[in-house]
């Protein structure tokens, strides 16, 4: 009887723990199209103008970046578990130099672009809370790259928590290299290698 009780009390509690969050509200997926497509506008205006440095392109798609991703969302997920090993302070010093090696990292992959084609293609749930939308940037040499933007939505707006490239999640590739480096070189380690990239990572000249 023991035993049965025992197994009973388990399976109500896996059941609980698989249900989605009664408070998290689920993305709607025409509502991160639009999301997507008006801000990706807005890149694609910035990048187009090459009337602008260099410098300064990347310094105005860093801060469309900063506003649209949710750089803590996806700082703890890719840290795992040592987010919840870490003090306050590390955790405070980890998001602050990950935000700003995110921003640089994809600032400067955006600046040299310019006259490419974005269009979105689709938009669909994805898990519980979640949407992905799916995009296809062509370029004048090359085959057009596809991107899929993870879109969460909150109580006033909608940020982005992660980009697929090519059918390849950004952000579980970054945890799996954060992991090694956490494991070889501890939590310190990663932040001072983050940090020294962030110090040399100058924007390329136009």
């Amino acid at each position: 009887m023991v035993l049965k009780r025992l197994l009973a009390l388990g399976l109500f509690v896996c059941f609980i723990a698989l249900q989605p969050a009664a408070a998290a509200p689920k993305t709607s997926p025409e509502e991160a199209e639009t999301f997507i497509k008006t801000h990706g506008d807005q890149a694609v205006q910035l990048l187009s103008d090459k009337s602008v440095p260099m410098t300064d392109r990347e310094a105005r798609i860093r801060e469309l970046l900063r506003k649209n991703f949710d750089l803590e969302t996806i700082g703890r997920f890719v840290l795992a578990k040592y987010w919840r090993s870490a003090s306050p302070d590390q955790q405070a010093d980890y998001l602050s130099v990950f935000s700003e090696y995110v921003l640089r990292t994809y600032a400067r992959r955006l600046g040299g672009y310019g006259n490419e084609q974005f269009k979105i293609t689709s938009a669909r749930p994805l898990g519980n809370r979640d949407a992905i939308v799916l995009t296809e940037i062509s370029r004048q040499a090359g085959p057009p790259i596809t991107a899929g933007w993870r879109v969460r939505g909150g109580d006033t707006d909608y940020k982005i928590i992660d980009v697929m490239v090519e059918g390849v999640s950004m952000a579980a590739t970054q945890r799996s290299e954060f992991e090694t480096i956490v494991r070889d070189q501890g939590l310190v380690g990663l932040i001072e290698i983050l940090r020294a990239k962030v110090t040399t990572f100058p924007a390329r000249p136009s």
